[in-house]
């Protein structure tokens, strides 16, 4: 198989558009604070926007996409047809790995931190009890999926490369490959009269 030009650009774009996206969710994270209810003495929190969420979880769906275009044109490494021994598979096998934990990697953090940071308190407190604790998302969550999602990028490409080399060996498995031309000394019949 040849090294597709639009396959790279697409993986590529997919995979930058979910990096934007996880920055866009660690730049827009919850805020929250503790604010005093104007009729009685209880104390309540209130969070800013949501945005991170859909931000995050928008990141993840393009990842998913973007390993499943890949692994649907490469077969998974494991339902296509075998490939040529080697070093070119061996990378592949490496790469391929790799690839997964990226993948993984990216997709527990976004999809956790889309999470999290839906996720608000919703009970108040005495002022009197100084323990009222607003839970918000910690920082980095995000970041650490964006390094992620380029992590993954990087290891789909060139896993996507070691396959397209190994599956056609780049023309090496046809090399001594053709039309015998040469004559052929035949043993014994050719001695006959």
């Amino acid at each position: 198989m040849a090294v597709s030009i639009t396959l790279i650009v697409a993986i590529i774009s997919l995979h930058l558009f979910a990096f934007v996206f996880a920055i866009g969710a660690e730049r827009r994270r919850s805020q929250a604070k503790v604010v005093p209810d104007e009729y009685d003495d209880r104390s309540f929190c209130v969070y800013t926007t949501d945005a991170s969420t859909v931000y995050g979880l928008a990141a993840c769906s393009l990842l998913l996409l973007s390993q499943a275009i890949l692994y649907a044109v490469t077969r998974c490494l494991c339902c296509g047809k075998g490939l040529v021994s080697g070093c070119s598979t061996t990378c592949a096998v490496f790469f391929f790995v790799l690839s997964w934990l990226g993948f993984l990697g990216a997709e527990a953090c976004l999809l956790a931190g889309s999470a999290r940071n839906a996720y608000h308190t919703k009970y108040q407190g005495y002022f009197t009890k100084h323990d009222l604790s607003c839970a918000t998302l910690r920082k980095g969550v995000f970041a650490a999926g964006a390094a992620l999602t380029l992590f993954s990028m990087f290891t789909s490409i060139l896993y996507y490369w070691a396959h397209c080399k190994a599956d056609t060996g780049f023309w090496e498995k046809h090399q001594n490959e053709g039309i015998g031309l040469a004559t052929h000394n035949h043993g014994p019949e050719s001695d006959k009269p």
